[in-house]
């Protein structure tokens, strides 16, 4: 067990310490292998290196965008703008840019992957060498066969069939040699699930706390990977391309394979949620408002939820770019900038909240009311509506679902101690709409403003001065300290990322079971609606594809999985089809004495519709030219 605790302590090194200072280490082509591992802490360094590599799309994980910033991950490019991966979706927009689709911005990842993958093989190749005991050997095996999973996942969710590398290859001048054509994507998906089997089979039982890969981590990316292979599988013919590539089953997959991979989703997330290691956090809240808290401080403090947690990255050092991240300056309102310049920046969209429940109304996803004859639609203030007045412009969200209350700042409510304001303008006395535009009156002797106040660091929506403030009418909580001023500097954030938790497992078991047939139908349903028991729902709702894929966008929402659920069910293509996102604007209607609010529904300002092509389902593959690899579809 040794060596096993000094790979712990590597990654602790490099959470503290960063890897520039420790990893000092030469080439393997200019080192020999037999040195680099000679001794313990050579193969604590090496492994510590390969933890620092795996893509874990986390906090620092951002697409390239249309606008001209260019982002990786491990934060290497720390004035990313504010962008994050939901902005490319349905759930969330940027305050101030496109944040478009195109083919070139949605995270390829390709000569870090197969760097990665040549790592870890180099180290493979020695394990059987080294001069351990037999327990340390297999955990060895464990890690190094989780890390290359965790990598050809990355890549197939990306590219479909690829090339599989599984030994270290010997650098040599005869380069075609070393040229390893593409595998099918069938291929390719069972070779990521079988190393997710090797590494559960040689690594021992833990949760999230221990930093690095466990038995219970290996069976959570194996649940992950062998969903997305699943689904790829049953829609293919929903989006179905043509090509060479096609031909010679590179990308696409018969339908028939579907249910061999939901079996293995099945089987593994059942492995995870009958060990009896894992449970929710805080699974039976007293209120609404309790379970609202309860979840919004799951992430302010994920190294509080062991239960919940089964895999966490850590972040250390405050000012390194490659450790801490930037989500205390970036997405907290306008107001509590403290001298940052660019707050507000992630806005979450309408779409978003009218996912969610409302308690009188179980197992439907329940638009916000706005009028009174509940004809809800996105043309913006009209005169002869008649709207719903409202105290306070966030009682139009009361009765909504907890986790919408704990993932978003709503206009009117108090963060940080403040009451942010979020308005959109105010219809005067006569009925003159003033909308998205500066102003003051006076009535009655005191003056409104259009934004909710005279200066634009009072307020925290709509106003487009330095693209600081919502556009979308809510502002970003989930993941925010609410404990902490913002400090207006780089990289100051040290919040941990949990990238796999329970309830992810238990939504992957669900769609499994729903569209395969097989499993536990009760097991299933008992664990939707656990999930919404967390989250302060008394009723229960039936098993079914549309409640499970409900429960799934708002219980994971913003943490970096809406997007490839879009793409592995094929569906971004058809709500992404000249789609335009839409805003709920607070106005002050000054017609009421004293004063109401109305909720105008709008499409969100200052942006453009957005469309998915098809052949974006894949990635193009860089360097065909010279790798000789088939391109894939319609690039």
């Amino acid at each position: 067990m040794k060596l096993y605790k000094l790979l712990f302590t590597a990654s602790l090194v490099l959470l503290f310490f960063g890897c520039e200072d420790v990893l000092e280490l030469e080439p393997t082509n200019k080192l020999p292998a037999e040195a680099l591992f000679s001794k313990p802490e050579g193969v604590k360094l090496y492994m510590a290196n390969l933890y620092y590599q795996l893509p874990v799309e986390d906090f620092n994980y951002i697409h390239r965008t249309q606008d001209g910033y260019t982002f990786n991950w491990n934060g290497t490019n720390p004035n990313n703008g504010g962008f994050v991966q939901a902005m490319h979706t349905d759930i969330a927009m940027h305050s101030e840019f496109a944040a478009g689709l195109s083919q070139d911005n949605w995270g390829g990842w390709w000569d870090d992957g197969y760097k990665l993958i040549r790592d870890v093989n180099t180290l493979i190749k020695v394990i059987p060498d080294l001069d351990i005991n037999e327990q340390d050997r297999a955990l060895l095996v464990g890690e190094t066969a989780f890390i290359r999973a965790y990598a050809y996942f990355a890549l197939a969710k990306r590219y479909g069939g690829i090339p599989l590398i599984k030994e270290a290859q010997v650098y040599t001048t005869d380069v075609e040699s070393l040229k390893v054509p593409r595998s099918t994507e069938a291929e390719t998906w069972n070779f990521v699930l079988e190393e997710c089997q090797k590494a559960a089979d040689n690594l021992l039982p833990g949760d999230g706390s221990q930093r690095r890969a466990t038995k219970f981590a290996a069976l959570a990316l194996k649940s992950r990977a062998a969903l997305h292979a699943a689904s790829v599988a049953k829609f293919w013919n929903e989006a179905p391309l043509s090509g060479e590539a096609v031909e010679k089953n590179l990308v696409g997959m018969d339908a028939s394979l579907a249910d061999g991979f939901y079996q293995q989703c099945i089987q593994a997330s059942e492995a995870i949620m009958n060990s009896g290691t894992f449970s929710l956090f805080r699974p039976n809240p007293s209120s609404p408002e309790e379970a609202a808290e309860n979840y919004r401080q799951l992430f302010e403090n994920p190294n509080g939820a062991p239960e919940e947690a089964i895999f966490i990255k850590g972040s250390a050092i405050i000012g390194n770019d490659h450790t801490a991240n930037n989500y205390e300056i970036w997405y907290n309102p306008n107001q509590l900038a403290n001298g940052w310049p660019h707050p507000g920046r992630y806005n979450p969209t309408l779409e978003w909240a009218d996912m969610f429940e409302v308690y009188s109304n179980p197992g439907v996803s329940t638009k916000l009311n706005t009028v009174v004859d509940g004809n809800e639609d996105y043309e913006g203030f009209d005169a002869a509506r008649d709207y719903i007045n409202y105290d306070t412009p966030h009682d139009v969200y009361i009765g909504k679902d907890a986790r919408l209350w704990g993932s978003a700042i709503l206009p009117g409510t108090e963060w940080k101690n403040t009451i942010i304001t979020i308005q959109a303008g105010f219809i005067e006395p006569d009925g003159t709409p003033k909308l998205l535009q500066g102003g003051s009156i006076t009535v009655n002797g005191e003056k409104y403003y259009t934004y909710g106040s005279a200066s634009a660091s009072e307020h925290s929506g709509f106003n487009p001065a330095g693209g600081n403030h919502t556009r979308t009418g809510m502002g970003f909580k989930k993941f925010l300290q609410e404990e902490i001023d913002v400090n207006p500097a780089w990289n100051q954030g040290t919040l941990d990322f949990m990238d796999f938790r329970y309830a992810e497992i238990l939504l992957n078991y669900a769609e499994a079971v729903v569209e395969s047939g097989q499993g536990d139908q009760n097991m299933a349903k008992k664990a939707i609606n656990d999930i919404r028991k967390r989250a302060g729902h008394t009723t229960e709702i039936e098993l079914s594809i549309e409640n499970v894929l409900r429960e799934r966008t708002v219980e994971l929402c913003f943490e970096n999985k809406r997007f490839y659920d879009l793409i592995r069910r094929r569906i971004f293509d058809e709500l992404f089809n000249v789609k335009s996102r839409h805003a709920l604007l607070p106005v002050l209607d000054l017609r009421e004495d004293p004063p109401k609010y109305i909720m105008v529904r709008d499409v969100v300002p200052r942006s453009d519709p957005k469309t998915f092509e098809p052949k974006w389902y894949y990635r193009r593959i860089p360097g065909t030219g010279s790798n000789g690899l088939v391109q894939n579809p319609l690039y």
